[in-house]
This record gives structure tokens, sequence and C-alpha cells, in this order.
């Protein structure tokens, strides 16, 4: 009775030295890097300028073809000037900006719901679960997956960004289920479980309780590096010609127009701005990460 007694104050103690990330820790370490702090404040500036400046402005009115127009260089009529037939760049960047911004953001949790929940199972379990799940993984990651999702788009007879959206999401979980479940392997065989599974504490307590907390450095950066990455592929794949309906802006398409050697000199204000916003972007997303980083581990560390 003594021993369950001090068994379940180990296990207290243990589950109580690993707190959630708090704000203090984050906004601490913001306000030690500056460049940090920057570059969330101008992303969140120009998430926030992007979406409400998309939903303010007709699609349709951008998307409208004025052959009159066409090439028009920034002025009064075009903030940004005009592309080839005649569409606002400013406008198709504030709603391809949007678009890339939701596709990066949705494909990122549905891939990380999915790899973390699968990468905990695997290292949680081990054995004959883990290798099943790991001969699956490996599966689809040997797979062409830029080709694939290129072969579902084409044969999909109409699509939009939801479908989009699902396709990527099929195979991009992979690698965050293997970066969770190697590290799910050595947490699962630490003390702290042991005491936990000696007490009757449910497998899901287990893992999204006390293993999954150990792991949010890991995540965070991961999630992070993952949405610029989702943000990157999609303007990639838009940019081949193989991304979001023709219908619909997208950075991509802005920046395809920089193939052709008269454009790439001579009408910069068409591909510049949706490569610079990219730009910006990525850097960003990527300095916020860093910090967010080192506030999960200086966190752990204090415990």
């Amino acid at each position: 009775m003594a021993a369950n007694t001090n068994i379940e104050a180990q296990t207290q103690d243990m589950n109580t030295s690993v707190p959630p990330m708090g704000f203090k820790v984050i906004a601490r370490e913001f306000a030690k890097d500056k460049g940090a702090l920057i570059a969330l404040v101008l992303m969140i500036g120009l998430i926030l300028s992007i979406m409400i400046g998309s939903y303010v402005i007709d699609q349709d009115k951008v998307m409208w073809v004025s052959l009159l127009d066409q090439y028009a260089p920034p002025g009064d009529n075009f903030l940004l000037g005009a592309d080839s037939g005649g569409r606002d760049i400013f406008g198709q960047l504030l709603i391809g900006g949007r678009n890339s911004i939701l596709i990066g953001i949705a494909v990122t949790f549905i891939t990380s719901v999915v790899g973390i929940t699968v990468g905990l199972i695997a290292g949680y379990y081990g054995g004959l679960v883990d290798n099943i799940l790991m001969r699956i993984i490996d599966f689809i990651m040997v797979l062409p997956t830029t080709m694939l999702i290129i072969v579902f788009i084409t044969i999909i007879p109409t699509y939009d960004v939801w479908t989009f959206i699902f396709i990527m999401s099929a195979f991009y979980w992979t690698g965050q289920a293997r970066l969770v479940r190697s590290k799910a392997l050595s947490e699962g065989r630490r003390d702290y479980i042991s005491a936990s599974k000696t007490m009757g504490t449910s497998s899901f307590k287990i893992m999204f309780r006390e293993i999954m907390p150990n792991l949010s450095s890991l995540i965070i950066v991961d999630l992070t590096l993952n949405f610029a990455a989702n943000i990157g592929i999609e303007t990639g794949l838009s940019y081949l010609g193989f991304g979001l309906p023709s219908n619909t802006p997208s950075l991509g398409t802005l920046v395809s127009y920089a193939t052709s050697p008269d454009i790439l000199e001579n009408k910069t204000w068409v591909w510049l701005p949706a490569s610079l916003l990219i730009l910006v972007l990525m850097l960003c997303i990527n300095y916020v990460g860093q910090a967010l980083k080192r506030a999960a581990d200086s966190k752990q560390r204090l415990g």
C-alpha cells in the first residue's frame, strides 16, 4: 500500500514537472530575440492585411479580363499594375496570398493530427503495431509524391481548394509521423511512463497527456517548418500549372509569369510582388518557429 502511494506521488511529481508551455515563457523569449519579435509582428500584420483585404475586394472584378489594360504599369488604375489579361495584380496578390495561407494552415493541421497520432501509437506500442504502421509509412514515402498529386489533379474532372488540400494531406503526414515515432520510442521507456502504467493509467492519457508534452519543442518546430513548406508546395505546383484551378488566384501563378524573358526584365510588377511576399512569409515563419522552439525547450528545462 505504501509502495503504491509512493509510486502515485512520483507520478504526480513527474506529470507536474512537464507543464504546458506558458505565455510568459514565450513572451520572454520574443523579448530577448528582437529579430523573432519583428518577424512575428510582420507575419501577423501581413496575414491580417491579406485576410481582411482579400474579403473586402470583389474576386470577380479582380479576375475580369480587360485586354485594353494588358500589362498596364502600376498607377492610378492599378496599384501594382496588371497582368497579360489586364487583371489587377494587387487584387490577385491578396486573394492568392489568402489561398496559400489557408491551404498551408489546413494541410499543416490535417497532416499534424494524423502524423502525431500515428507516430505516438507506433512509438508507444512498438512491436507488431510499430512494424505495420512503419511499413505503410515507408510505402507512402517511396512513392513519387509530386507526380501522384499532378496525376490526381489531372484526372479529377472538377476540383476546388478543399480537394487540393485533401490530396496534399494524403501524402505529407508521413514525415511527421516518423519524427514523432522516433522520439516517442525513447520516451516510452522512461521511468515516469512505467510508473503511469503501474498505476493503471490508460494508454490514451499516457500518449497524449504525458508523452506528447515532452515532444512539444519538436512538434512546434515541425509545425512551423511544415506550414512554410506547404505554402511552398502549393505555390510550386501552381507555378507548374498543377495547383489551384485556373480561375482561382494563386501566388504561384503570378510567379510563373517570370518564365518569359520580356516579363522577367521589363515587367517586373507582374511577378516580383508575389515573389517578395512568399520570401517574407517564409522567413518570418522560420524566425517565429525557432523562437517558439527555444521557449518550449526553456519551459521543459524549468519544469
